[in-house]
């Protein structure tokens, strides 16, 4: 496993996502989080077909906080199925990956 990552969700306004956004970097769950859109979704949910707009938000935090960042978007979110989606950072400047880790508190 890659020792950094970035996570997705997206929301249905730009507020939220900036609050989604804001949350978990004061709470030092993720290092940076960008907030763009809105974007269009197209989903299928209670058995339909829906089209809707909505705004991303990207994490970038050390692979050891994933579970803390993904209790705090189930808490914080407004979804009943939030997407909370990881992808591995399989290259990156150390630079940018040492600040991603002295600005996140992970667990242990």
């Amino acid at each position: 496993m890659a020792d950094h990552i970035t996570v997705s969700t997206t929301t249905d306004s730009r507020a939220a996502a900036e609050a989604l956004a804001r949350s978990a970097v004061e709470a030092r769950l993720a290092a940076c989080a960008q907030v763009d859109g809105p974007i269009t979704s197209v989903y299928r949910w209670e058995g339909a077909v829906r089209t809707d707009q909505e705004w991303r938000v990207l994490y970038k935090l050390p692979a050891a906080g994933y579970a803390a960042l993904e209790a705090h978007v189930r808490a914080a979110h407004t979804y009943d199925v939030p997407e909370i989606v990881a992808a591995e950072i399989t290259a990156g400047s150390a630079a940018y990956l040492t600040w991603v880790d002295e600005e996140t508190v992970t667990p242990g």
